[in-house]
């Protein structure tokens, strides 16, 4: 069985690119998480704020959205750079064929390994990222709910 980083050398620069996003909506997202569970315990002080300044709910939202595209924008990409090496693969392995023959399947199994290891990079970049984009998402409307509960009341 190959080593982790085998794979990752094997997959070439698309993987690389695919670890640098994890790396970068990952960061994002445990941010957005801490930042979130912050401001559920401070609905009222959020609302107190908001009624003292000029800024609308509707402005404070869009505020705390910041990241978040980044982060649908990686769950969105990451398949299809997968899919980009996937035919990057698939072509070197045909080229190595047209090469030399089909004498050594090896040559076309090196390429389809290739194409499968960007394929499985990219759907493991974005399937979590889809997941964290959504859930946070849910986590902001509900905080928007409440803040906006909270001055209705107050009104």
């Amino acid at each position: 069985m190959m080593e982790l980083m085998e794979y990752i050398d094997r997959g070439g620069v698309i993987v690389y690119i695919l670890i640098a996003l994890n790396v970068i909506g990952w960061s994002l997202m445990i941010y957005k998480f801490v930042e979130y569970l912050l401001l559920r315990s401070k609905i009222s002080n959020i609302a107190q704020r908001l009624k003292a300044s000029t800024k609308s709910l509707d402005e404070w939202i869009l505020d705390r959205e910041r990241g978040l595209s980044t982060i649908k924008i990686i769950a969105s990409i990451a398949p299809l750079l997968g899919l980009l090496g996937t035919v990057v693969g698939v072509l070197n392995a045909f080229d190595k064929i047209s090469q030399k023959g089909l004498n050594d399947p090896s040559i076309f199994a090196n390429g389809i390994s290739v194409a499968l290891i960007t394929t499985v990079a990219g759907l493991v970049v974005a399937i979590p990222h889809y997941i964290g984009y959504n859930y946070l998402i849910a986590m902001l409307d509900r905080i928007e709910v409440r803040v906006s509960d909270v001055l209705k009341r107050e009104s």
